[in-house]
């Protein structure tokens, strides 16, 4: 995913002029223009996302709890999206997607606030060399990402929280977690940039000069991006930036508020799976916007990454039906859409990497991982993670994260990592990448439990995090909200 190529910030601008002094590039040259099919693909991928948020995965948590609490996590997951929507005009586009100062590696800078350089003939750059999208279709698609991402993690501590903690926890959590780790992992100067860059460098010759200023040029374009991004980290739709951050902010979440009263000792078991069924097959229809427009063009790589998000997906439900009826003698649907979302999510961030075989190979290790994690492991730990969110969207982000540097491998079907540089696929060190995409776990992981920590605390201080005893027993519908989600 990347931002503006032409004019982003100060550092590419001057690079730019280097090259023109160079004599390597043109003073003037035509602006491309975006592709109508793009840009439809786009506008419709954002769309997508949307509809695997609310009413997706709003339906898919809401299933999973008692009834008494069904509206209350309807109103948490839709909150969600409205208050970050907003966010994210405001500031969030600019300090994710913009060039910083000092910390660029790490945040990006307050130059776009509110939109004010976003125009509707203003572009974007994809991943190929001269095509671009209307900036203002990257905003949209960028923005469900926000939205989804902190949604994810109301799961975890489903039925207890209150709903004014949620209110500020939110804001909070996408400007100094997600905002930062997205930019990390995200952000760059563009394929444009850094071609033009290295094409000066040969064009420069033999003269020492000449060769200098392009050099440093190429640097300066190399060097505007975030950390993880600089590392070679890849993470095709979010594997670190959604799942493994919500994840482990989740997993905090449960741990810091408490069990639900009663856990252990009440049955807790989902008041409606049919509503579950229908958040999960939601889920999996957006998600073909999440995957597959991650490539940010209608192209053979949006392609791959639809077949691949079908059979990684097909794969973990049967893998965890598998492992279910191993284990307890029977199939459940709960298992089985379960098992879905958690290849959903392993094939997340190689959706554009792997071939279709690789999927199949993550999405069977994700069923049966994951499967192992929300029942095994919950059980001997026993925190209350409520609606596995930790189980499925950390562990399940986690692998694929990691296999992500295996299956991109071209010896496995992958696509390769392409160098802007040389205009070619790289020569693929497999053990190199998968000790980067450890690391970008590992940052993951660090970045998000702690800022998670500070603000779940933070927030405690402020207004207290956790519903009283009384109000937990009676349901947060009426509590919070004063109304039911079913009067009858």
């Amino acid at each position: 995913m990347t931002r503006d190529r032409d004019s982003s910030g100060v550092k590419t601008a001057l690079a730019t002029a280097a090259l023109m002094l160079a004599g390597a590039l043109p003073a003037f040259a035509d602006a491309p223009v975006p592709n109508k099919g793009d840009t439809s693909w786009m506008l419709i991928s954002s769309a997508l996302v949307l509809l695997m948020t609310v009413p997706g995965l709003a339906l898919f948590y809401g299933g999973l709890v008692r009834s008494k609490n069904m509206l209350s996590i309807l109103m948490q997951v839709f909150y969600t999206v409205c208050i970050v929507s907003v966010i994210w005009v405001l500031y969030g586009y600019s300090i994710t997607f913009t060039e910083g100062t000092s910390f660029n590696s790490i945040i990006g800078g307050f130059t776009n606030t509110f939109l004010k350089a976003v125009k509707v003939d203003s572009t974007v750059g994809t991943f190929s060399n001269g095509v671009v999208i209307p900036e203002y279709a990257y905003v949209a698609f960028q923005m469900t990402f926000a939205a989804i991402t902190p949604a994810l993690i109301v799961g975890a501590f489903a039925e207890r929280i209150k709903f004014s903690a949620l209110a500020l926890f939110i804001p909070l959590w996408v400007t100094f977690v997600y905002f930062p780790i997205a930019h990390m992992v995200w952000y760059w100067a563009g394929p444009d940039a850094i071609t033009d860059a290295a094409k000066a460098v040969t064009a420069a010759g033999t003269d020492a000069a000449k060769v200098a200023v392009a050099q440093a040029a190429l640097d300066v374009v190399n060097a505007n991006a975030g950390m993880v991004f600089k590392w070679g980290a890849i993470d095709f739709a979010g594997g670190t930036v959604v799942h493994i951050n919500a994840g482990i902010a989740g997993l905090i979440g449960a741990m810091m508020i408490g069990k639900r009263v009663g856990f252990g000792k009440e049955s807790m078991a989902p008041h409606s799976l049919t509503m579950t069924m229908i958040g999960a097959s939601l889920l999996w229809v957006g998600w073909f916007g999440f995957n597959a427009g991650s490539a940010l063009e209608a192209n053979g790589v949006a392609a791959l990454a639809m077949v691949n998000t079908f059979v990684a997906t097909a794969a973990a439900a049967l893998a965890w039906m598998i492992a279910e009826n191993v284990e307890k003698g029977r199939p459940s649907l709960l298992g089985m859409v379960s098992g879905a979302v958690a290849g959903l999510v392993a094939v997340t961030p190689a959706a554009g990497y792997a071939g279709p075989a690789g999927s199949i190979v993550l999405g069977l290790m994700a069923g049966f991982v994951c499967f192992s994690f929300c029942s095994t492991v919950k059980n001997k730990f026993g925190y209350d993670d409520a609606l596995d969110v930790f189980g499925v969207h950390c562990v399940g982000g986690i692998l694929g994260a990691i296999m992500t540097g295996v299956l991109v491998n071209p010896k496995f079907g992958g696509q390769g990592i392409f160098n802007y540089e040389t205009g070619k696929v790289d020569d693929f060190e497999m053990m190199k990448q998968v000790i980067i995409q450890c690391k970008a776990v590992g940052m993951t992981l660090l970045w998000s439990g702690l800022g998670s920590i500070i603000l779940y605390k933070l927030v405690d201080i402020l207004i207290g995090l956790r519903s009283t005893v009384d109000e937990e027993r009676e349901g947060l519908d009426i509590t919070d909200h004063g109304e039911r989600a079913y009067n009858y």
